[in-house]
């Protein structure tokens, strides 16, 4: 109990709770779409989806602030290409939020005289942005793990034996494919952080590239996408084991 009621007292854990209560909602919508007698309920469900995003809108009115205070961290990385990759996403991330703020500003009267389109489009290009970084830096963990797994000698003995024993997967796939699928799911079994990281950037990935038209996607996938990163961001705030670094 005490782990709940200091998980919902960070705004963090209540925006992630609304998160995935409203991809929730999207997701049960796309899949009564075509229910006729449970109209009431989609209803009721489009309205607590509506509530969900704009009380999420609060949550982060501070985060601008947040995102340039971890880019001036980041910076200081000994890693020049985490570095530039963090950094880089945490500014597009400020950029992102300042957006969003703009946004919430004009929705509650503070401002009337915004483009509410062209600001929703720039919110969700920096979204975009930040998100290629963060898989950016992702995919250089990932591969940096997996040459120094190649390199290791009880490893490669592992990955040896795997392919000898299976050699009908060996012959319908390319050794080299294989070796590379074998390292890639080693290195994160030995990194659930980095696994759990690479996984919610990718869900989070769609949502932009649906709202920028890069890539449509239909609203189950959407709603599936957006709840599945919503409930690993609660895994990882609840258990900052599983949050990478840095």
């Amino acid at each position: 109990m005490d782990a709940v009621i200091k998980f919902t007292s960070q705004s963090q854990g209540r925006d992630r709770i609304f998160r995935a209560t409203q991809y929730a909602c999207a997701l049960s919508i796309y899949l009564l779409r075509n229910h006729s007698e449970r109209k009431d309920l989609v209803a009721k469900l489009k309205n607590l989806e509506t509530h969900m995003s704009a009380g999420r809108k609060l949550f982060r009115l501070g985060n601008t602030a947040n995102s340039i205070e971890a880019a001036k961290r980041t910076m200081q990385l000994s890693d020049r290409v985490l570095s530039l990759c963090l950094t880089a996403a945490n500014i597009t991330r400020a950029l992102y939020f300042f957006c969003d703020n703009v946004l919430w500003a004009r929705s509650v009267g503070l401002l009337r005289n915004i483009d509410k389109e062209r600001w929703s489009v720039n919110a969700s290009r920096c979204y975009f942005y930040s998100l290629v970084m963060n898989l950016t830096r992702d995919v250089y963990v990932v591969l940096r793990l997996m040459l120094q797994k190649a390199r290791d000698k009880r490893c490669r003995q592992k990955m040896d034996q795997h392919l000898s024993e299976s050699p009908e997967v060996a012959e319908a796939v390319i050794p080299q494919l294989d070796a590379f699928i074998f390292l890639l799911l080693e290195s994160f079994k030995s990194d659930p952080a980095l696994a759990l990281d690479t996984l919610k950037n990718i869900c989070d990935l769609f949502i932009p590239l649906d709202k920028l038209g890069i890539y449509q996607s239909h609203g189950g996938v959407i709603g599936f996408c957006g709840l599945m990163s919503s409930l690993i961001g609660i895994l990882t705030l609840a258990r900052p084991t599983l949050r990478i670094k840095p």
